[in-house]
């Protein structure tokens, strides 16, 4: 495969415009800021994009990438069953007593 390649859906920018191929993304990434380009995400979407381009990589994967470094999610939170109050505080069954 090549930088040339398409993505199969065009990815939406969040400032407007769409990137179609490998070597839109890949010059999008290079037109970040350093400080930016060093993060996790960026990285990770860095990797995946090299990996299609030049190694045959899927496609997919880089389409991936690049959506979750556009658009990251917050830190997840998990909530216990156990520490909810609403179970906690939930009146004793008749059989319990």
């Amino acid at each position: 495969m090549s930088w040339s390649a398409r993505f199969p859906e065009p990815i939406a920018l969040p400032a407007g415009g769409k990137l179609t191929t490998l070597e839109d993304a890949g010059a999008y990434i290079t037109r970040l800021p350093k400080e930016k380009q060093a993060t996790k995400e960026w990285q990770n979407a860095t990797h995946v994009l090299i990996q299609a381009a030049d190694h045959g990589g899927p496609i997919e994967f880089a389409r991936l990438g690049m959506m979750q470094a556009l658009w990251p999610k917050g830190t997840p939170v998990y909530h216990s069953v156990d520490k909810d109050p609403k179970w906690r505080n939930r009146p004793k069954l008749v059989r319990d007593r």
